[in-house]
């Protein structure tokens, strides 16, 4: 490395680089062979060559998958080549809608191959895969057939090739073992990995539907992929954390384990998958259990020859309705079942009577709540959020017709509606004193009205006035937005008042509920209910900390339980002034009660952050929206709802959740517990209902129905676990433990639990290993990796950290979706130096975008003269080496851009450029941002030694030492010395700073090396 020159030669040289860039994922390059042309759009010129020439440094070995782990590991005496012999259950098709006895096969090894990982490149899958295989050879039972789904269902489960699946939980457990290892080290190159895991699934799912019934395993939640809802409602919808129950809580307490659901209601949909079924059964409503209320599903049986209806929840016997009654057929199915989607399918959507209305439902009021203070102004926020709400209303004028959410107002045939026919929006300004402007639309422009009280304000405009179809009012709205920087351009309030503003807009909510989008550039200090700054620095690292995590302000929580009652959720936009305290903790306080969302940008920086700001302020504004929302969450006899964890008010335990609004991208944690004995024969099944009014000013109910199977083997147990769903739920409990404990606590119990998991699948799954064996479940090789980032993000690491940045983290943990979460706890890293000519272009046959393989979070991965995308879904980083080759700077950034620091700073976007890597990175820019949650993806450049954003690089490379945290090899080290002390039983509960991270780590290695030879 040291004699490498990256100015020595053209770039455009065919070459090998070194494999060791892509590790496990190693898919061959543009230089491997003849390089084959792109699928770029006309006028595109094919490039070849590369940008990166060959080093000097030996590639790693990239064949054979995992094999070398069992050499590696086996010298610290992790070693054993005794396999676990699966005993099947004798009992078959002793499940009402499932079939999981198949036999298993051995269980398998980290060196051995799995085809698992690699079965997707097969043309014919069966080849690979057995007929033992879960994900694919599932039969289809009699039960099956007659309750989740109609078998003329839109997508057909033949889709997905029999015998196939991209994960085998026939094979329950990973171990290491084996010989080969030097000085008791373990190379990073063969532990577990989550690009791995996702690239295959990815490639999977490409070309297979995912049935909800067949396949018990739901796909990786960073993965997209189309659901077949076959009454089993979507893994999109909800996740269980255990897809096959223990009957006991005796036997859920020896895995450690937490049995919990993780739900997000208005799940967007993918392209090509069915939408959510809307029934209106009129007046009467739609049919329910009279004992538990639990809501008809596909899941429920009829008797009596279709008379009774036998709810699934608590048995309970009911009569059917005259106005509902259908005959059964002679195997007691009804004869009308295929044409009610209510009995085929998972999650669906029933209006509802008046009786269900707490007021006449309208259509959704936004309010714009504006900064026009100081900060906000000499910023350039005012003016970048006023940008983004005229793109959110109205899109970018040249593409109207690409407009998400189409719909065209009858009026005017020219107009797209980004939000739904019957919605309002209405702008309130703000700063030492209220401005409402009444924007109807038979005035020529904005009529502004102040309102200097700020001890009792009131609206000074009438509902006609203050809110407006924006499409009717859409020049006088219009014109205000351009206007509104420039007219409170000399404002001289550097302290606004918000608690004032944010009384007057409940109030002009209150009768019709609604959604406020609030903006803010510095710390409420002026009127009532003003804020001081709180974290001075002095309470970090001791107990007392925790008191900065929450709000200590009556009046704060008062206004957030009015929102709630009024059917109002909130959403903020805060941009620090030069990364200066804001209050997060009691600001963000009415959004998380409120189920809403805080958009935070630390530094805000113009014109840097106007294009992410735009575009969130769009997603906000067009993503599927509810308010006024109730939820209740109903559980088998045998199970009973412990505690939920998200973004929500609940007055009492027991009581329903009430949220002013919910949307899209917001998930809620529900834990479970016994309350009685399973029984193995039934299934357990899990009921969300979501009462809420659409934006359109539908009063609806949303039913998510989910089933799993009871079972009293732990082998059984382990094989369907869903480690983004346990790895969820652990994280949203931590984050809501943040205000009751202090860090170092909080660290030392995440460190104990996945000490706790490993040994108890140890103890229970895979007692014939070895004791020196390392030995993880097939479904949660993963965990430990994810854990590990998770004690590394803002909220929980160890070290100084300021408290907004850790409040805002504990907040986006308690209501990010399971995809959100993944990202943001592994991101995904992709080299742009050494793209295959055909990457990130539609594949000709199939025309699925081909996306490059993602690389391992750590700087082993990075290479002189390297250009990285880095994306963790809040953030997009563009690393470039301060070597990088200027022929890629000129075909990234255009001609003449050949210097890294002549680059734009500001730079958030790729300019549009006829050269195959510009597009290239676009391609790839454009697919990340369809996977992904509410934060929108813009660039931001990160040149070496240039760019304070480094430091952020940096710190998302989670698989190395950093944020105060230990390497992911070390972690495992010290995972595996608990393990073993747990079943040694010689371990003591850690007490010592970070849990466990970093601590002992020479005793523990010191101690896997006397295990050598035994």
């Amino acid at each position: 490395m040291a004699s490498y020159n990256p100015y020595q030669q053209t770039p455009y040289q065919h070459a090998q680089p070194p494999q060791s860039q892509y590790g496990q994922n190693g898919p061959p390059t543009q230089y491997a062979g003849t390089p084959q042309p792109g699928y770029g759009p006309p006028g595109t010129p094919q490039q070849d060559q590369g940008y990166f020439p060959p080093q000097g440094q030996a590639g790693m070995n990239n064949d054979g998958g995992m094999a070398a782990l069992a050499g590696q590991m086996g010298g610290m005496g992790l070693g054993g080549d005794a396999a676990a012999a699966y005993r099947p259950n004798k009992k078959k098709n002793r499940h009402a809608y499932h079939n999981l006895e198949q036999p298993s096969g051995p269980q398998q090894a980290f060196g051995t191959p799995s085809p698992a990982h690699f079965g997707h490149n097969s043309p014919d899958m069966s080849q690979q895969y057995g007929s033992d295989h879960p994900y694919a050879g599932q039969q289809v039972t009699q039960a099956m057939n007659q309750f989740p789904a109609s078998a003329s269902a839109p997508f057909s489960p033949g889709l997905q090739a029999p015998n196939q699946g991209f994960r085998q939980p026939s094979q329950p457990t990973s171990t290491a073992g084996g010989p080969g290892v030097s000085q008791g080290k373990v190379d990073p190159e063969q532990i577990p990995s989550i690009p791995r895991l996702r690239d295959s699934a990815a490639q999977y799912y490409l070309d297979h539907v995912y049935p909800t019934m067949e396949q018990h395993l739901p796909p990786p939640a960073a993965v997209p992929f189309v659901a077949h809802d076959q009454g089993n409602s979507s893994s999109k919808f909800a996740r269980l954390t255990l897809n096959n129950i223990p009957s006991t809580q005796e036997a859920l307490t020896s895995t450690a384990l937490p049995l919990g659901i993780v739900l997000q209601p208005l799940a967007p949909l993918q392209e090509g998958e069915q939408a959510v079924p809307v029934l209106d059964f009129g007046d009467v409503g739609p049919p329910r259990c009279r004992r538990c209320r639990t809501y008809i599903n596909p899941f429920m049986t009829f008797r009596s020859g279709g008379n009774k209806l036998v709810c699934n929840m608590c048995t309970f016997p009911n009569d059917v309705p005259p106005e509902y009654f259908a005959p059964t057929d002679p195997s007691g199915v009804r004869v009308d079942r295929a044409q009610r989607p209510e009995l085929t399918t998972g999650t669906v959507e029933f209006l509802v009577p008046k009786e269900y209305w707490a007021r006449e439902p309208v259509g959704l009021h936004w309010l714009f709540l504006i900064d026009v203070g100081q900060e906000a102004i000499t910023r350039g926020f005012l003016q970048a959020f006023c940008e983004g709400v005229l793109s959110a209303l109205y899109g970018d004028h040249q593409h109207k017709e690409e407009a998400d959410g189409e719909q065209t107002n009858g009026d005017s045939p020219d107009i797209v509606r980004r939000i739904p026919l019957g919605s309002k929006v209405g702008f309130v300004a703000f700063d030492r004193a209220m401005y409402f402007f009444n924007c109807n639309a038979k005035l020529d422009q904005a009529q502004m009205l102040v309102m200097p009280d700020l001890e009792e304000p009131f609206v000074p405009l009438g509902s006609e006035g203050l809110f407006v179809d924006p499409y009717e009012s859409k020049t006088v709205i219009t014109g205000l937005l351009q206007r509104l920087p420039s007219l409170f351009s000399r404002n001289k309030a550097p302290e606004p008042a918000l608690l004032p503003a944010l009384k007057a807009t409940q109030e002009a909510l209150a009768l019709t509920g609604g959604k406020i989008i609030c903006s803010l550039s510095a710390l409420p200090t002026w009127g009532p209910g003003r804020l001081f700054l709180r974290d001075k620095n002095d309470l970090h690292g001791i107990e007392t900390e925790r008191k900065l995590f929450q709000t200590e302000h009556a009046e704060w929580r008062t206004m957030a339980s009015k929102m709630v009652a009024s059917g109002i959720g909130v959403d903020f936009f805060l941009a620090a002034a030069s990364g200066g305290y804001m209050d997060i903790a009691t600001i963000g306080h009415i959004s998380a009660v409120s189920g809403g969302e805080i958009f935070f940008y630390p530094v805000f920086t113009a014109p840097r952050d106007v294009q992410r700001v735009k575009k969130e302020i769009e997603r906000t504004v067009t993503r599927e929206t509810g308010y006024q929302a109730l939820m209740k969450v109903r559980c088998s006899n045998g199970l009973q709802v412990s505690s939920y964890h998200g973004n929500f008010l609940q007055h009492n335990f027991g009581a329903d959740l009430e949220l002013g609004s919910v949307d899209a991208d917001k998930a809620l944690g529900v834990m479970f517990s016994y309350d009685g004995k399973l029984d193995p024969k039934l299934d357990a099944h899990f009921q969300c209902a979501i009462l809420y009014t659409t934006a359109s000013g539908e009063r609806r109910v949303r039913c998510t129905n989910t089933v799993a199977s009871v079972s009293e083997s732990m082998s059984e147990v382990m094989r369907f676990l869903d480690q983004d769903a346990i790895v969820s739920m652990i994280a949203k409990e931590a984050a809501t433990r943040m205000t009751e404990r202090t860090l170092k606590d909080i660290r030392n119990a995440l460190t104990e639990k996945t000490i706790d998991i490993l040994a108890g699948h140890r103890r229970t799954g895979s007692g014939s290993h070895p004791p020196g064996q390392l030995v993880l479940p097939e479904n949660l090789k993963e965990f430990g990796m994810y854990i590990l980032g998770l004690l590394k993000s803002r909220a929980f690491k160890a070290g100084h950290e300021p408290s907004d940045r850790r409040t805002h983290s504990m907040r986006f943990f308690k209501s990010a979706s399971p995809l959100e979460l993944s990202l943001f706890l592994y991101p995904r890293i992709v080299a742009l130096h050494t793209l295959p000519d055909n990457s990130c272009f539609p594949d000709p046959e199939t025309g699925h975008l081909i996306v490059p393989s993602c690389l391992r979070a750590s700087f082993g991965r990075i290479e002189d003269g390297g250009a990285y995308l880095v994306d963790d879904g809040q953030i997009c980083l563009l690393w470039l080496h301060e070597h990088v080759n200027p022929n890629l700077l000129e075909d990234l950034f255009g001609p003449g851009n050949t210097n890294l620091a002549d680059l734009d700073h500001n730079l958030s976007s790729l300019p549009v450029l006829e050269t195959h890597l510009n597009a290239q990175a676009r391609n790839l820019i454009a697919y990340w941002s369809s996977v992904r949650g509410s934060k929108a993806l813009t660039l931001q450049l990160a040149r070496q030694g240039l760019d304070g954003a480094e430091y952020e690089f940096a710190r998302l490379l989670v698989e190395d030492r950093n944020n105060e945290a230990q390497s992911y090899v070390d972690w495992l080290v010290h995972l595996h010395r608990g393990i073993q002390l747990e079943l040694s039983g010689q371990r003591r509960k850690e007490e010592g700073e970070g849990g466990g991270v970093g601590a002992g780590l020479e005793g523990a290695m010191a101690g896997l090396s006397n295990l050598i030879g035994r």
